[in-house]
Parts: C-alpha cells; sequence; structure tokens
C-alpha cells in the first residue's frame, strides 16, 4: 500500500530514524542531506542509547544491530568525587518485560551505517549532497525546489535538519533560535580502561569528567565545563586546554588525562545549545522532528533517543489518522511534554554543574533517575 510521498530534510539520526518509520508505514520516502556523504554528516564522537532510544529503535528494526556493534550496560552509571571515589550509583531503568539492557554506548559513524543500510533495505532514497531551497506548501502538496536545480511535489515534508534548521522558518518563523547554556563541552574517543562499564561521572571544581563505554576496547571521555560564549579556541590547543582543565582530578579522570590526552585533532570541541520550540511543530503539511524543535544539551544523553522516538510517532500518527492535520496536531501531542522534560532537566543540570554552590539541595542522580524511569513509560 502507498500512503503518499515524503520528503526528509535532514539525513542524521532523526531523519534517518523517521524515514526508515515511514517507509514501514507505507510511504515513498525521499531524504536530501545537505553534506557530501555519509561520514561528513556525523558530527561528534560516541553516543549514549538509554532504554527508550532502544526501545524506538528495535520498532525500526535497528536495535539488534546496535547492541551487537556497541557496549550495553548492565546499569546505568556511578558518579565519583575528584578524586575518584565513588559517591553514588545510578540503577538507570528497565522497560518491564523487555529483555533491552539500562544503556548502550557505540560510536556515531557506526549508529549512522546501521541506519543508512537499514533505510536503504527499506526502499528510503537517500541523496547527499543536495537540499530543498523553497517550500511551498498548498492545500494538497508541497512544492519543493531543491539546491540541484530540480523540483517536484510531495504529500509531506518533515524538517529534520537540526537546531539550526532550515525549515524551521516555514513552520515556526524566523526568531526561533537556540539557547547558549554557557557550557561547552570537549570529547574523545579513548580505549576502555576496565572499570568504565557503564558511565562514569566525575565531579571536578570547576566542571564534570564523563566516560561511556561504546565498545569492548573503547570508550569516550567528555569534559563540561563553563564556557564564554563566542570565545574561540584553536584545533591545536585543544588537548593543552583539556588537560589544564582535568589537572585537579585523580583517580579515573586522572590516569585518563595522562595516558590519552595528547593529539588535539581527536578531540571535539562543541558548545551546548538548547531550544523547545512552542506547539504545534508543524504547519499546513510540513512538520518538524529532533534538535529543529527540542534541542538537547547532552547531559542525560537523551537527544537522539527523542528525535528516533519523534520517528517513530510520527509515523504511528500518520497511520492511524484520517487527515494528515489531526497526524500532526497528535504528533506533538504526545511528544512536547516528554520532549520538554527532557530538554529543560538537561538544562538544569548544566546549571548546576556551572555552580554548584548556586544549587546546594540539586539531586544531579535524582533528577536523572526520575527521567529515565519517566521515560520508560510508554510513548
Amino acid at each position: 500500500m502507498n500512503r503518499g510521498s515524503v520528503l526528509v530534510v535532514g539525513g542524521g539520526i532523526g531523519g534517518l530514524s523517521t524515514a526508515v518509520a515511514l517507509r514501514g508505514a507505507g510511504y515513498d520516502v525521499n531524504v536530501v542531506e545537505l553534506q557530501e556523504d555519509l561520514h561528513s554528516s556525523v558530527y561528534g564522537v560516541g553516543i549514549i542509547q538509554p532504554v527508550n532510544a532502544l526501545r524506538a529503535l528495535d520498532a525500526i528494526g535497528c536495535a539488534e544491530a546496535c547492541l551487537a556493534a556497541g557496549y550495553s550496560t548492565t546499569a546505568w552509571g556511578q558518579m565519583l568525587d575528584v578524586e575518584g571515589n565513588p559517591v553514588r550509583e545510578m540503577p538507570g531503568a528497565r522497560i518491564e518485560g523487555s529483555e533491552l539492557p539500562p544503556m548502550n554506548g557505540l560510536t556515531r559513524p557506526r549508529l549512522h551505517r546501521i541506519l543508512t543500510e537499514r533505510a536503504t533495505d527499506a526502499g528510503v532514497s537517500v541523496e547527499y549532497g543536495k537540499t530543498f531551497t523553497t517550500l511551498t506548501d498548498g492545500p494538497d502538496a508541497v512544492e519543493v525546489s531543491y539546491s540541484d536545480g530540480t523540483s517536484n511535489t510531495v504529500d509531506f515534508v518533515v524538517g529534520a535538519d537540526g537546531v539550526y534548521s532550515k525549515v524551521r522558518p516555514y513552520v515556526l518563523g524566523e526568531d526561533l533560535r537556540p539557547v547558549y547554556l554557557g557550557q561547552s563541552a570537549f570529547r574523545l574517543n579513548i580505549p576502555r580502561e576496565p572499570e568504565i562499564d557503564r558511565i562514569v561521572l566525575q565531579h571536578g571544581p570547576e566542571g564534570l569528567a564523563g566516560f561511556v563505554p561504546i565498545g569492548p576496547d573503547l570508550a569516550y571521555l567528555f569534559y563540561n565545563t563553563t564556557w564564554e560564549e563566542g570565545r574561540w579556541l584553536e584545533q591545536d590547543k585543544t588537548a593543552d586546554e583539556l588537560r589544564q582543565r582535568l589537572a585537579p582530578f585523580g583517580g579515573l579522570a586522572g590516569r585518563i588525562r595522562d595516558k590519552y590526552i595528547n593529539d588535539s585533532s581527536q578531540i571535539v570541541f562543541r558548545p551546548e545549545e538548547w531550544l523547545i520550540a512552542p506547539a504545534p511543530w508543524h504547519r499546513g503539511r510540513i512538520v518538524l522532528i529532533g534538535d529543529a524543535v527540542h534541542a538537547v544539551t547532552p547531559h542525560l544523553g537523551q537527544g537522539a533517543a527523542q528525535a528516533v522516538e519523534d520517528g517513530v510517532v510520527l509515523a504511528e500518527c500518520l497511520s492511524s489518522h484520517g487527515s494528515h492535520e489531526d497526524a500532526f496536531h497528535a504528533y506533538t501531542e504526545r511528544r512536547y511534554e516528554r520532549c520538554r522534560l527532557v530538554v529543560e532537566s538537561s538544562v538544569a543540570i548544566g546549571e548546576y554543574e556551572m555552580d554548584p554552590a548556586a544549587h546546594p539541595d540539586f539531586d544531579h542522580a535524582g533528577l536523572t533517575q526520575h527521567v529515565l524511569e519517566t521515560m520508560v513509560l510508554p510513548v
């Protein structure tokens, strides 16, 4: 059964997941990605997949491959003090009746390969080095002009093109912009030390170091720290800067600092931005998913999870409602409060990390556990 045609703008995690879900629901789907190839559209080093992400990936036939390629854990994480002494365990959450683990970690390139292969096998068309130039929404279709000079009409357009979405102005206007949290993050792939068998968080005087297993022999380090907006850090200075900021740490972070932080070219440095767009997340036949409407800072590892869930829910709503207007309203209604909780909780954790003294009663581990337990509820 052919339900119609969909253009997905953006070939990242959310876009590919949505394309697979829509294809499974009977739509013809084409993905356009501005970057020139799969590799150039992958940013960052590793990715956290909480159990709700694995549930959504399972719905599109990708969870098994992710678990095989990554490192699954028996608990969410552990907190350490600056010297490396255990402070608190974070058990995470499980889905009743499911064998899925509390968390899986894997490299971003591997996840993109899994999603791309699944999309291709499902019959999704993926075009790289191409995007739209204009969208003209009409009562019966959307007219699309492309960067390669071609044009066509489709039944629906999904904007999955990230926090600086070019589709978003067609739905929510020109003024909506992400908010800089005040933190930036260093990230680096490292060999997996034996104790990195779950997420390990180590609080320091001016930032938080974290470690995530993403393969049997591989992990990644992240370090969240207060950073002046607009301050530029030259790529060849990142290793020196990160070592300096990790100087107060003992234990695991101290060992990692001394053994592995020596090659600036391998370090990814990114500002942390957030956004929760007002509802509705559609106008006419154009709808938004992922970072285009709910950009999440990385403090709860939920950014990609929410984008994948978006795709699954959007496909379910289009399949079960008589009109696209009803379907898009139902999609936003099912997603908005869930995404808002993740965005606002992540921001709260980041604000605490930047100034613990200003938040003496803040319970980092408790809030994390609350969100994780909420996320295992039905989507």
